[in-house]
């Protein structure tokens, strides 16, 4: 399994398990998360919610491959359900993220409560870089946390920055070393099952408040974009290139 799920002491922890492919995301991953929060949200033994990756790297978002043979061109799609279900969860979301957080590894982030780095984190959205635009509502929640310019400078630009930078912008609450982040977090989410659930549920719906719809909205119109620019020529190029391993040409283009 590429994704492995497990529940202890009112803690569902989600770890992404593929080393062999950098944690890259399948459509058949995501569908296996989206089952695993649904699950949770509806067993009341679990209060929290907690990704890991893998010591050496937490995302490389997308599975190329899998990726361009299960576009994802609808809100049905897997990984479109996947957001939506971690933008609507009730329960406490933690993260522990080691290593490089790439695409969807740095915006998914964006819904979670708590985000803890190792010291080896680096983050990513190269979004532009591959010919498409934003996705997870991030052209919305980036700017808003790490204020236009910085947010404008990474999704514009699409290059990586450091855990420093994540921390200064908001995106995580801590930076660990590497070889303590886990229990830290761990602790932390223990902190979360030990206070009264309605009080956790209430006033994170309370924080949410009416951005919810706005997230919506975003996420809709994304999708709609990134849908058609998957197509479009520029996409074909970056993927082309990916592949062939040599740096795309998008100076052909107008």
């Amino acid at each position: 399994m590429d994704i492995l799920t497990s529940k202890e002491n009112g803690i569902l922890t989600i770890a992404i398990d593929r080393l062999d492919k950098k944690n890259a995301l399948t459509a058949a991953m995501y569908q296996t998360m989206v089952d695993a929060i649904k699950d949770a949200e509806a067993d009341a033994s679990v209060r929290v919610i907690m990704f890991v990756g893998k010591p050496q790297i937490f995302c490389a978002g997308n599975d190329i491959e899998d990726f361009l043979k299960n576009p994802p061109n609808s809100p049905a799609s897997p990984v479109f359900q996947f957001l939506w279900q971690i933008s609507h969860a009730s329960k406490p979301l933690v993260a522990a993220v080691s290593g490089a957080a790439v695409g969807i590894g740095t915006t998914m982030l964006l819904h979670f409560d708590l985000v803890y780095a190792a010291d080896n984190a680096r983050f990513s959205m190269p979004f532009t870089q591959l010919g498409l635009c934003p996705e997870a509502a991030s052209s919305l929640l980036f700017p808003q946390l790490a204020g236009y310019q910085r947010g404008a400078e990474k999704l514009l630009l699409g290059e990586a920055f450091d855990v420093n930078e994540a921390l200064a912008m908001g995106l995580v609450n801590k930076i660990l070393p590497a070889e303590e982040l886990l229990a830290f977090a761990q602790a932390q989410a223990a902190k979360l099952v030990a206070l009264p659930a309605a009080s956790i549920r209430i006033t994170k719906q309370l924080m949410k408040g009416t951005q919810t719809a706005a997230v919506e909205a975003k996420m809709t119109q994304e999708i709609s974009h990134f849908g058609e620019m998957l197509k479009a020529p520029e996409a074909k190029e970056a993927f082309t290139a990916f592949f062939e391993k040599r740096r795309p040409n998008f100076g052909q283009f107008n």
